[in-house]
C-alpha cells in the first residue's frame, strides 16, 4: 500500500491502462499494437505466460509474439517506453525481488570477503602464537638441561659446595 491506501499494483495498472487510452484516442491501433500492450500489461502485472517476467524490450516482444523489429515500429513503443521511464510506475513483484536478490547476494560476497581477511588474518596470529609457543618451549628444554647439568655439578663438588635449600 502506498501512503494514499492504495495498492501500488493497481496505481500502476491504472496508469498502463490511461497510456494505452490515450494512444487508442490518438490514433487506430493494428492488432500487432494490441498484442504488444497486451504482452506488456501482462509482464507489469506479474503474470507472463513465456517469458521470465522481467520487464524488457525482448520479454515484451516474446509476450506479444512479435519480432523487435516490430516493436520498434510500433507506437506503442514509445508509449511502453515512457511509461518504464516514470517512477509513479510500480515493477512487478518479480522484478522487486530479483532486485532484492541481487543487493543480497552483493551484500553476501562482501560479508564473505570480511570474513575471508579476517580468517586469514587469525590463522597468521594462531602461526605466530604456534611459532612463539616453540621458541619457548625449546628454551625451556635448554633450561631444563642446563639446570639438570649444574645439578649434577653441584652434587659433583659435594665436599667444597653446601646445598642452601634442601630441593
Amino acid at each position: 500500500m502506498t501512503a494514499t491506501g492504495t495498492d501500488p499494483a493497481t496505481d500502476t495498472d491504472r496508469i498502463v491502462q490511461a497510456a494505452f487510452a490515450r494512444l487508442t484516442r490518438d490514433r487506430s491501433l493494428t492488432d500487432l499494437d494490441r498484442q504488444i500492450m497486451n504482452g506488456f500489461e501482462r509482464l507489469m502485472l506479474g503474470r507472463p505466460e513465456i517469458s521470465d517476467g522481467t520487464v524488457n524490450v525482448t520479454n515484451i516482444c516474446v509476450e506479444a509474439g512479435v519480432s523487435r523489429a516490430s516493436y520498434y515500429r510500433s507506437p506503442v513503443a514509445a508509449v511502453v517506453k515512457e511509461l518504464l521511464a516514470a517512477p509513479a510506475v510500480a515493477r512487478p513483484e518479480a522484478e522487486e525481488l530479483r532486485a532484492e536478490i541481487a543487493r543480497l547476494k552483493k551484500a553476501e560476497r562482501k560479508l564473505r570477503s570480511d570474513n575471508a581477511a579476517d580468517i586469514r588474518e587469525l590463522t597468521d596470529t594462531v602461526n605466530t602464537y604456534a611459532n612463539h609457543i616453540q621458541i619457548l618451549t625449546l628454551r625451556v628444554a635448554e633450561l631444563e638441561e642446563e639446570n639438570r647439568l649444574l645439578r649434577e655439578k653441584l652434587e659433583g663438588a659435594a665436599g667444597n659446595v653446601t646445598s642452601l635449600s634442601g630441593r
